[in-house]
């Protein structure tokens, strides 16, 4: 019997390598003759950089940034196992997770330490570069990004905006002639699993903003920022990038990845299923197994289990998904190629025990999956 295990990571617990070796040892003590093939996961979002590295026998590159509120972190980008391929989170350098949640301030977030992360993966000669989003802080449209790659946003008169979002209330012109010259040669892919336009009712600032702690008074300016800032876009390229599926992923950087560099997007687990080969890996399989650390309905929109799941079927294979926790909303998926979902997670628990303890947790939860199927 073949067994191929493809979860994504298990956020704030387990990486994708480190919850599929959970669930391999769960399984292997039901069925220890059994091949394990194990293929981390990911979806564009936290994880991916190591997924991809890990997946590809790759090299994680630390690197200092400035980071959402302008401070200096410790971010880190990987160069894929072909040395030329650079894999970016932009969460690593202007996420979420890097601002305590007192400090938050979505008016001066900050993508620029996102745009150093790109500025040294291209120094080290890096000619394709894949950028995740997901898991951002910012709501600036990638303007600090942009800055610091060489772009230069001005008002009326051609003066230099402050780096403040709502500086785009009076954004005329985004100059691009010192721009680094190196991205016109390098071929970029963002790798992304939300479809939200720049603006409107399910733009950025709208379904995104809350989460960041914009008030409902916040999104109306915050959406009047970025819809003029679309209006320039669109001057800028003779597009109307601001309708483009993805443009409002990572508080708005999707427009300016696909406007202003020129970018392709792509699914964030399309992308992953495809650097990883995991169709080869389903060849002669019985069962595969995938999973995160929550379903709910967010799931079905392109999230990892569901990637997974589609290619999956494509062979006639059955696939259990493991999350943390199974969260209302989650049957949808079940139409979407899961056949069965689980949960490690049951009942009254003490989230803080469970994070310390989820790897534990997990190959338990694993093998009584699997002494269920033997039975």
């Amino acid at each position: 019997m073949k067994i191929v295990i493809a979860p994504d990571s298990f956020k704030g617990s387990l990486t994708a390598t480190e919850a599929a070796d959970a669930i391999e040892i769960g399984f292997r003590a039901v069925y220890p003759d059994a091949e394990y093939v194990k293929v981390p996961m990911a979806d564009g979002g936290e994880g991916t950089v190591q997924s991809l590295v890990d997946a590809t026998s790759g090299t994680i590159i630390n690197q200092s940034v400035i980071g959402p509120m302008g401070d200096m972190v410790s971010g880190f980008f990987g160069i894929l196992g072909d040395n030329r391929t650079a894999i970016v989170e932009m969460a690593a350098a202007s996420g979420m997770h890097l601002v305590k949640p007192e400090e938050r301030n979505i008016y001066l977030a900050s993508s620029f330490g996102t745009g150093q992360l790109i500025n040294a993966a291209l120094d080290h000669g890096c000619d394709k570069l894949i950028i995740g989003l997901g898991g951002s802080a910012t709501n600036d449209g990638g303007m600090g990004m942009m800055k610091a790659l060489g772009a230069q946003f001005l008002g009326q008169g051609g003066a230099p905006l402050a780096p403040d979002v709502c500086a785009l209330l009076q954004l005329a012109k985004i100059d691009l002639q010192f721009l680094d010259p190196r991205l016109s040669k390098t071929e970029i892919i963002v790798a992304c699993d939300v479809n939200n336009p720049l603006c409107g009712e399910n733009g950025s600032s709208r379904i995104y903003g809350p989460q960041k702690g914009a008030t409902e008074d916040d999104i109306v300016v915050l959406d009047k920022a970025l819809a003029r800032y679309g209006d320039v876009l669109a001057i800028n390229t003779g597009r109307n990038i601001a309708e483009k599926p993805g443009a409002g992923a990572a508080g708005g950087m999707g427009a300016a990845l696909i406007g202003l560099i020129d970018a392709v997007v792509k699914p964030g687990v399309d992308l992953v299923i495809e650097i990883v080969d995991l169709a080869k890996s389903l060849v002669n399989t019985n069962l595969v197994i995938t999973g995160e650390g929550r379903i709910d309905s967010q799931t079905a929109r392109g999230k990892t289990p569901i990637g997974v799941a589609k290619i999956a079927k494509s062979y006639n294979l059955p696939v259990i998904c493991i999350a943390g926790s199974v969260e209302d909303g989650a049957d949808i998926i079940h139409q979407m190629g899961i056949d069965e979902i689980y949960s490690v997670i049951e009942g009254d628990y003490d989230l803080t025990e469970v994070l310390i303890e989820a790897g534990h947790k997990l190959t338990q939860a694993a093998q009584k999956i699997a002494k269920s199927l033997n039975l």
